[in-house]
């Protein structure tokens, strides 16, 4: 079954460039279910799963986003009367969402004209939300094609070369920075909308601003992502820019110190293999993040009841 439906001009002109629209052939498929999506909550690390009220509005501080006082499980099997938002993350652990999660993202890389070596560290997150619910400003460090499989959902995109929106201080990785950047109301003059219904997806690239809300009923949707080698170093390069300045070191942003950028890979991958042998115990990676980032790198893990919930 061929998965994603791209013209091929259109791909090769705006692949990992800029924000566009495309098809998909995933809508009602079992494995996006609601009954199985509540399986798939249960099998997963609590790590694994983030989730808060949906109402709230795009420039929401990190501090006021209200929790829900409810199991990941119960939050799915209410989503259609809750005001609420979660997301799976690193569903690939799964081999039927990895199976399906690979083909499409091959699929829309060979129609862009990139090769099985241009593309690599696929991951998947699947989005489950209430009505009407928002999910506020933020970026993401990977390629994404996201596509939306039950219910309308619409996300604004904007220029990801654009520094007046997010400078390259927000840009750094860190556990310890919260998703959710400061946005403003001019912001939105700036903005391009993308209105998708089962069946449409978005290809989103690396590091484009967005926020987005659903429609007048819950949605389901997946983000397919992946990595470019270039991105894998940039990212390398953030995480170490992203930690140092957590210890009062700010760094400057890749690519003006090709030197200084090169040893950050190094010190990267020397610490990564130290740490990564540790990290297959949720328990362990709980406690590394807070040993290096402080508490709020485990904010999603505590509960804050919304008001009245």
């Amino acid at each position: 079954m061929t998965m994603v439906h791209i013209d091929s001009a259109t791909a090769k002109a705006k692949f990992l460039k800029e924000a566009f629209t495309l098809k998909h052939s995933l809508a009602g498929h079992p494995l996006f279910t609601l009954p199985r999506l509540v399986e798939l909550a249960k099998s997963l690390p609590r790590d694994r799963i983030e989730y808060n009220s949906g109402k709230v509005a795009v420039d929401v501080k990190p501090e006021d986003v209200p929790r829900i006082d409810k199991s990941p499980e119960d939050v799915i099997r209410s989503i259609e009367v809750d005001n609420a938002w979660m997301v799976l993350k690193r569903v690939e652990s799964h081999p039927a969402y990895r199976s399906v999660l690979e083909s499409f993202v091959r699929e829309a890389n060979l129609a862009a004209g990139r090769q099985p070596g241009d593309f690599e560290d696929i991951q998947g997150f699947i989005f489950v939300s209430s009505a009407n619910a928002t999910t506020p400003f933020h970026i993401d460090a990977e390629e994404n094609i996201l596509i939306q499989l039950h219910g309308d959902k619409f996300v604004r995109t904007f220029d990801n070369g654009d520094r007046a929106l997010v400078p390259e201080e927000e840009m750094e990785l860190s556990p310890s920075k919260h998703r959710n950047m400061p946005y403003e109301d001019w912001y939105e003059s700036r903005a391009t909308l993308h209105a998708l219904k089962p069946g449409d997806a978005l290809h989103m690239p690396y590091m484009i601003p967005h926020w987005v809300a659903t429609g007048n009923s819950y949605s389901i949707s997946m983000a397919m992502t992946w990595k470019t080698p270039e991105v894998v170093r940039l990212n390398k390069i953030r995480t170490m820019n992203g930690t140092l300045r957590r210890f009062g070191m700010p760094q400057r942003p890749p690519g003006v110190s090709p030197a200084r950028d090169a040893a950050k890979v190094i010190l990267h991958d020397a610490l990564r293999t130290v740490i990564e042998p540790l990290r297959k115990s949720e328990r362990v990676r709980t406690f590394l993040r807070a040993a290096i980032y402080g508490k709020q790198a485990n904010y999603y893990l505590s509960a804050k009841p919304e008001q009245g919930a």
